[in-house]
């Protein structure tokens, strides 16, 4: 304790010297006890132990291994530490806790001990929440639909929460349904003695509604919603189809949030609703979809939003939780609050009244041609901060580092309309989403330095090709099903994306009737469990997958007032642009790293993140990766990410972008790493779970200085 309270009181100096005003919310940046490290998701640390001078004799301090890796599994959980105590979650989402210093566990807890074994498909999880109340100290976590806590001193349930331990997610949503799909993927932020939580859903029109919830964290009761698709009588819902709007789902928080603690204001932001790329029964602009929304934090009522996209059709959703940051503008001090997003902009308001610091303009835009599909005329685009990646593919961009690469993007482009960054889809010809349905940013989100007032963001810089199908008028039962469900992974093709997207061709070769229906029913890996749909058309589904023939008996109940709607048109599965041999389908860098002065909006430099051996083996400079997780910044003048397929963590200077360290990891670091000290040591810990195309890993790694 001592040590966090000499390091503390250095920070205030360091930031004194370098007159930075933004000090005065007094934020502990040697805290690393919330999603995005201190309490304003900055992911800035100020130790320094660690800097320019020695971070290249850094080296492994520990190893945690989890012993649950699983073929696609991952790990995209960005570990919080609180009194020596390291918390973070396995592939499979058992939570555990480690001591901080040597990585050696002090408990494990399986979810599914509780949860039982049939629900046994929970996804992913990006972090855990910690509260605590004199001697009552809690860790609350996401698995599948369940929000649970246990006491963080011993892993045990805390069986007063919820109902034994757990809250079931999929209720208290004001629906009449509750079987939907819901994983809460994203820690929810803890305000007093409220954990406000999102979830993220499915993105057909099955999917539930996205509504944020505020729940008690000694009890589990639901204190308040806020409903992001607005009810009759209720501000945005006049931006609706009143026909449909109460079948329409999505509009919901996967990303995290932040809350500004001291004007107690919640920072939400949302995705698209659903279906994501025809949005014929949900005409307008659709609020709250994909905006950032200010809420009470103690009562859950609208401040103020604004929407970065009118009725998307994209998938545009904001896709990390925002940062608090405090800024020089026009020789005054002002708190604002940033969102990144997929677009690669970033926006910008004045964290009271929800006033943009720099412009933002609304701009005509093309408009889709599909019947029964009402496109926006207008969007937003911000003029500063200045996009962190390019915000068109052009002629110039394909890729062109050998002819024959070329060619073949050039065949695949021959019916792709490109070079319009708001081009709807459309069934004539496919279209190229630039930047790609992955980003520009990502969930890792961005790290803020108080002291320079600079953001880091990491992007994808990569194309993606969006084709539509129209609706087969149901004919084949199975058929429909396989859309609505798998068609946006899997295509409607069933071709897949392959690595990170399996091809189904072929299925009925490697499982059984009895064995699909029980991998329908539980998930596995990436993929989530269908046990929210009906028994009998999982039975139909499986039918499908194995090319036999359909029941006489199977029906879509179309007229039904009941059923679920089906969209006009299906998009063909989510599909990069790349060539034969995988590469993707523009010129590189595929990676970025930028960095953003924020008193002016200005990039201060932008370099690739990441490397493809082969490629730089070939003679072509580092190309850059995909990359995903967030980066940290630390007073030693350092910048820290993983993120990338190449299965490294790295150091910049954060002044220059100057690559400093760079150390291989047992599996690629999809996360965000943890920057905290214990016993008189600075340490740097990243899950390296791999995933996403890679090889699945298990471990946690942690670096340090030598003794």
């Amino acid at each position: 304790m001592l040590m966090k309270i000499f390091y503390f009181l250095l920070a205030l100096c360091v930031f004194s010297l370098l007159g930075c005003e933004g000090t005065k919310e007094e934020i502990d940046y040697t805290d690393w006890s919330h999603y995005g490290g201190p309490e304003d998701g900055s992911r800035y640390s100020s130790l320094q132990q660690i800097n320019k001078q020695n971070v290249a004799q850094l080296s492994v301090a520990w190893t945690y291994q989890t012993g649950d890796a699983t073929e696609r599994s991952q790990i995209q959980c960005q570990p919080i530490v609180v009194d020596g105590l390291l918390f973070g979650t396995t592939p499979k989402l058992n939570v555990f806790a480690l001591d901080a210093e040597t990585g050696k566990e002090v408990w494990r807890f399986d979810p599914f001990q509780v949860l039982g074994g049939e629900n046994s498909w929970a996804g992913t999880n990006r972090g855990v929440s910690y509260w605590e109340e004199g001697e009552d100290k809690r860790i609350l976590f996401g698995a599948g639909n369940w929000l649970m806590a246990v006491n963080a001193l011993t892993g045990q349930p805390i069986l007063e929460f919820g109902d034994q331990g757990k809250v079931d997610l999929r209720k208290g949503l004001d629906t009449e349904r509750q079987d939907f799909l819901i994983v809460a993927n994203a820690p929810g932020v803890i305000f007093k003695d409220k954990i406000i939580i999102g979830m993220r859903l499915s993105e057909g029109l099955d999917a539930a509604p996205g509504h944020i919830r505020a729940y008690n964290v000694k009890t589990g009761e639901r204190e308040w919603i806020f409903h992001t698709i607005p009810h009759e009588g209720e501000e945005g819902y006049e931006t609706w189809d009143a026909e449909h709007v109460q079948k329409i789902g999505g509009a919901n928080n996967w990303a995290g949030m932040v809350v500004d603690q001291k004007r107690e204001i919640v920072f939400v932001p949302t995705g698209s609703a659903t279906y994501d790329f025809w949005g014929g029964f949900r005409k307008g602009d659709n609020l709250y979809a994909n905006s950032l929304v200010a809420l009470n934090a103690n009562t859950g009522e609208r401040i103020w939003h604004f929407q970065a996209v009118h009725h998307d059709v994209w998938d545009r959703d904001f896709p990390a939780n925002p940062n608090l940051i405090r800024i020089q503008k026009d020789g005054k001090w002002m708190d604002a609050v940033a969102q990144i997003s997929k677009q690669g902009m970033t926006y910008v308001f004045d964290r009271e009244t929800g006033e943009p610091i720099w412009p933002i303009e609304e701009l005509p835009v093309s408009q889709s041609t599909l019947p029964g599909e009402e496109t926006a005329a207008t969007q937003p685009m911000p003029t500063l901060p200045e996009p962190f990646m390019k915000m068109r593919f052009e002629q110039q961009d394909i890729l062109s580092l050998k002819p024959e690469w070329e060619e073949d993007i050039k065949i695949q482009l021959e019916n792709v309309q490109f070079g319009d960054t708001w081009a709807p889809p459309s069934a004539d010809h496919g279209i190229i989403l630039f930047p790609g349905m992955d980003g520009g940013g990502e969930w890792g989100g961005a790290s803020f330095d108080p002291g320079t007032q600079t953001l880091y963001v990491n992007a994808n810089q990569i194309p993606w090709l969006i084709e539509m199908t129209p609706n087969a008028e149901f004919e084949n039962v199975g058929q429909s099903i396989y859309s609505t469900y798998c068609g946006n992974c899997h295509g409607l093709e069933r071709k897949g994306n392959p690595p990170s997207i399996p091809s189904l061709l072929g299925v009925e070769e490697k499982y059984s009737a009895d064995s699909l229906h029980q991998l329908l029913k539980k998930g596995r890996g990436a993929m989530p469990a269908f046990d929210h749909i009906s028994e009998e058309n999982r039975k139909v589904l499986v039918n499908y997958l194995l090319n036999q023939k359909q029941a006489e008996g199977d029906k879509k109940e179309m007229e039904s007032k009941d059923a679920p709607l089906a969209p006009r048109y299906f998009m063909n599965g989510y599909k990069r642009l790349r060539t034969k041999e995988g590469l993707y389908g523009s010129n590189p860098p595929w990676g970025l790293l930028t960095a953003i002065d924020m008193n002016t909006g200005k990039k201060k430099w932008q370099i690739t993140l990441g490397e493809i051996d082969s490629l730089s083996a070939q003679g072509f400079a580092p190309t850059g990766t995909e990359n995903y997780g967030g980066p940290v910044a630390t007073a030693g003048g350092l910048l820290f990410i993983a993120a990338t397929k190449d299965e490294k963590i790295r150091a910049f200077d954060k002044e220059t972008g100057d690559l400093l360290w760079e150390a291989k990891l047992p599996a690629s670091g999809h996360a965000t790493p943890a920057v905290y000290e214990k016993g008189g040591k600075q340490f740097l810990v990243i899950a390296c779970g791999g995933g996403k195309g890679t090889k699945s890993g298990d471990s946690y790694v942690a670096f340090s200085l030598p003794d």
